[in-house]
C-alpha cells in the first residue's frame, strides 16, 4: 500500500509537502525520483530515435532547461546534497540532471532507468534492478544519505504507483514486499509528491 501525500502539480508545494519531502530526505535511506524537466511537445520519442544521438530524441524546451536549474537550487537551498545522481541514458533525462548538479556531483548513466515507453528496453528487467539498488540503500542505514535518479514517468509510475508531470520530485523509499509477491512493481513507498520547482 502507498504512503503518498496529496500532490499539487503547479509550481511550487504546500508547506506541508515540502515539510515532509525535506525531513524525509534529510533522513537519508531513501531516493529522490525526478522526472525530466519540461520538453519540446510530443510524445515518446520521434521513429528512429538513438539513444547515442540526441538531435533524434525529444529533447529540453527552454524552459525545461531553467526548471531545472531550479530544481538544483531547490537541493542546495535546503543543503541537501544526494550522494549520487543517477540518469536514464536519454538525453531529455542526462541534461536534467547536469543542468542541476553540474559537475559538482557526477551524473551516472543508469540502463535501469531508461524508458520502456512504446516497447523499448525490458521493463521487468530493469525494476527488478531499481528495486535492488532501493533495497540496498535502504539496508546501509546511513542517515541524511540519499540519492537522485532522473527518470520517466512510466518508470516512476511502476516503481511507486504514483505518475508525476515533468520536473515533479517525488521521495520515496523501499518497502519490503509480502511474501508472495512480485519484488519489482510498486517496491517503492511514496513519502513525498507535488514537488516542482
Amino acid at each position: 500500500m502507498l504512503c503518498a501525500i496529496p500532490a499539487g502539480r503547479t509550481t511550487g508545494a504546500s508547506p506541508g509537502v515540502e515539510h515532509a519531502a525535506v525531513s524525509s530526505i534529510s533522513r537519508g535511506n531513501c531516493v529522490v525520483l525526478i522526472r525530466h524537466a519540461e520538453t519540446v511537445a510530443g510524445i515518446g520519442d520521434p521513429p528512429g530515435m538513438r539513444l547515442d544521438d540526441c538531435s533524434t530524441q525529444r529533447n529540453l524546451s527552454g524552459q525545461g532547461r531553467d526548471q531545472a536549474a531550479r530544481i538544483g537550487r531547490w537541493f542546495r537551498d535546503r543543503r541537501l546534497t544526494p550522494t549520487h545522481v543517477r540518469s536514464s541514458q536519454w538525453c531529455r533525462c542526462l541534461d536534467t540532471a547536469r543542468e542541476a548538479f553540474g559537475s559538482e556531483i557526477p551524473t551516472v548513466p543508469w540502463p535501469a532507468l531508461n524508458s520502456f515507453f512504446q516497447g523499448q528496453g525490458d521493463r521487468g528487467a530493469q525494476i527488478r534492478e531499481a528495486a535492488a539498488m532501493a533495497r540496498s540503500l535502504a539496508m546501509r542505514r546511513s542517515y541524511g544519505q540519499f540519492e537522485v535518479w532522473v527518470t520517466h514517468q512510466v518508470v516512476i509510475s511502476a516503481l511507486t504507483g504514483y505518475s508525476p508531470s515533468m520536473g515533479e520530485m517525488v521521495v520515496a523509499a523501499y518497502k519490503a514486499p509480502a511474501p508472495d509477491a512480485l519484488v519489482a512493481e510498486g517496491s517503492l513507498r511514496v513519502l513525498a509528491a507535488g514537488i516542482v520547482p
